[in-house]
């Protein structure tokens, strides 16, 4: 194998260049990690129950959420099949869903 005479010879790297190279990256690394990770604040799921609002403390535990998500599913129960005035004004109300769906098949059902 032969060698261009004008190619220069590489020249070996300082230990003391390699040694600011990783002491800039290690002081890169703290100084990320303590404005990033020291400034953020905990999810609400994760703080303490006595920490939190009133609006997020069924997100306190995961019994708390259960109870939540069964009152929220109860509600939504008796609202689907119960009548109930949305928006007098307007003529808006609420429908139980079999009523509903008999209403648009009667309204719909003979257009073809």
């Amino acid at each position: 194998m032969t060698t261009d005479p004008n190619t220069p010879t590489p020249r070996p790297v300082s230990l003391v260049c390699v040694l600011a190279i990783f002491v800039l990256l290690s002081l890169f690394g703290i100084m990320a990690k303590r404005v990033y990770v020291h400034s953020r604040t905990p999810a609400p799921q994760n703080e303490a129950p006595d920490n939190l609002s009133k609006d997020m403390a069924w997100r306190a535990t995961p019994e708390t959420r259960r109870a939540h998500l069964a009152d929220l599913r109860k509600k939504q129960a008796e609202q689907g099949a119960s009548y109930a005035w949305v928006d007098q004004k307007t003529g808006v109300v609420q429908l139980p869903v079999a009523r509903a769906m008999e209403l648009v098949v009667l309204e719909h059902g003979g257009a073809k």
